[in-house]
């Protein structure tokens, strides 16, 4: 469903060298994984509070994959490198 919609709404066919939409979306979250568990062992050690650290986890969580995503796409139409 996610993929279809995707397909519908992106420029994906028309550039076959880019790669598909959602491997973007699942790079992002294997990333974002490591990325966050990175930022909650970071909070906790400066503020000695893991449900601190959780807090500040969760919320990197959500706005750094999105930002990746978008993040993502926006180089795959960038021709320089490729």
């Amino acid at each position: 469903m996610l993929e279809q919609f995707i397909k519908e709404n992106s420029d994906y066919n028309i550039d076959k060298l880019s790669e598909k939409p959602i491997r973007s979306i699942v790079k992002s979250f294997s990333w974002r994984i490591v990325g966050t568990i990175d930022t909650v062992l970071i909070s906790w050690i400066i503020t000695g509070k893991l449900t601190t650290a959780f807090s500040i986890g969760a919320v990197e969580l959500g706005t750094k994959m999105v930002l990746y995503f978008f993040h993502e796409r926006i180089w795959n139409k960038i021709k320089w490198g490729k």
